[in-house]
């Protein structure tokens, strides 16, 4: 990244890719924004392991208006890292509820449209931005019971996609990543015979860890990647490969 300081936004930076992003970021020179809806001590984190952020800001990313107005803060942005997000409903679809059902899209896909609708417009007026969406492979393949999740993540896919192409000559890359089950706080919460079976079908046969995905984003994020975008990188130890 040379002697140029980059700023980076990450959203659902309290905890798992997010906190692993944010840190690996300002390890790589960045200066680091964490957006996230929740306090790090509400997450059994204590502020100070903050201290690498240039600041902590609470963000509801469902909401356009907050994620403006916490822009207003940042000043200029060269680097958005899309990682907040929720599992959603964990049984069969016919039984999720239509609270459920949006809340899920709101958070994952919209609050991902909304933050990069809130970075673009300076991104393209300096001709340079890196943005990073963290998908899923359930986006790719489907998880039985969590379709509201399978089905944000598979939209958050085409939404990288489609960005990606309009801004290809504007100088913003726009990438996703597609993770299998990764050692986060959310998979915790992760019905047991959910994860057994996500698990399963993975061929190096264990979870993955945040600074797995740390690092593909970290590549992702510099200006060693200048001819890739729209895509969408698997991190999933073989699941898919496509």
């Amino acid at each position: 990244m040379g002697t140029q300081v980059r700023t980076a936004i990450i959203t659902g930076a309290s905890q798992g890719i997010g906190l692993a992003c944010a840190k690996r970021l300002h390890r790589d020179g960045c200066r680091v924004f964490g957006f996230d809806i929740n306090k790090p001590s509400s997450q059994g984190l204590e502020v100070s392991e903050f201290t690498e952020f240039t600041e902590f800001l609470i963000v509801d990313v469902s909401d356009s208006s907050a994620c403006k107005d916490a822009m207003s803060k940042v000043g200029q942005v060269d680097i958005l890292v899309n990682s907040a997000g929720i599992v959603g409903p964990n049984m069969p679809f016919w039984e999720v509820s239509d609270q459920d059902w949006s809340r899920t899209l709101d958070i994952n896909l919209t609050g991902t449209f909304n933050m990069m609708r809130a970075v673009v417009a300076q991104m393209r007026e300096r001709k340079w931005g890196r943005i990073i969406n963290i998908a899923s492979i359930a986006g790719k393949e489907g998880n039985p019971n969590l379709a509201a999740y399978s089905a944000s993540k598979a939209a958050v896919i085409g939404l990288t996609k489609s960005v990606g192409k309009e801004l290809a000559t504007d100088g913003v890359l726009v990438n996703s990543i597609a993770p299998a089950v990764i050692s986060t706080p959310m998979n915790e919460k992760t019905a047991p015979q959910v994860l057994e079976y996500m698990i399963s079908r993975i061929p190096m046969s264990r979870v993955g860890q945040p600074e797995e995905v740390a690092a593909l984003v970290s590549w992702l994020a510099s200006d060693e990647c200048s001819f890739s975008t729209g895509a969408c990188y698997d991190i999933s130890g073989g699941r898919a490969t496509y």
